[in-house]
């Protein structure tokens, strides 16, 4: 009797925190990352499904100010001060989505969508790369996010989404 009573000490608290732990705010953007071999792909599906490729910019491509092996060339754009939701999966192997100035990892598993959230609470560029042996260039998979005022943001979105119907045929 006596390990069953501590293992319901252990049980309770844990049970507490699971149900704390649940998501009970509503983020401001929800952003779909998937995982190719050797690139992401991010859809904004909150705002007109916009979408988009993010491909590792060439070390013969790079400027003055660029990192090699970290800069993309299509930057992830979120507000900050706001609640982001991320979905990430997979489209051919196991990926690792990982940001460690915000603490975040999530693992993209083709055919399984798996969830994450963060806040940002400050303005800036913030780097991570795939954190998963995924291929012979996994290391080749950065991510950039851009946090960015939220006005600006909504301004982004509307001069994004318009150059869209601009090349609609």
């Amino acid at each position: 009797i006596l390990p069953a009573i501590i293992l319901l000490f252990i049980a309770f608290p844990s049970l507490r925190l699971l149900y704390l732990l649940d998501e009970i705010n509503e983020p401001l953007v929800t952003l779909k990352t998937i995982g190719h071999q050797w690139y992401w792909s991010y859809e904004y599906s909150d705002f007109m499904n916009i979408e988009f490729d993010s491909y590792m910019i060439p070390t013969n491509e790079l400027n003055i100010n660029n990192f090699r092996l970290l800069d993309v060339d299509n930057r992830v754009i979120l507000p900050m001060n706001s609640q982001i939701r991320i979905l990430v999966t997979a489209a051919d192997v196991i990926h690792s989505w990982t940001i460690p100035a915000f603490g975040v990892k999530v693992d993209g598993t083709p055919g399984r969508l798996n969830q994450t959230n963060f806040f940002m609470n400050r303005p800036g560029l913030f780097y991570g790369q795939c954190s998963e042996i995924c291929g012979a260039n996994h290391s080749f998979m950065p991510i950039v996010i851009e946090s960015i005022p939220t006005n600006f943001f909504i301004k982004w979105i509307m001069n994004y989404s318009n150059s869209l119907d601009d090349w609609k045929p």
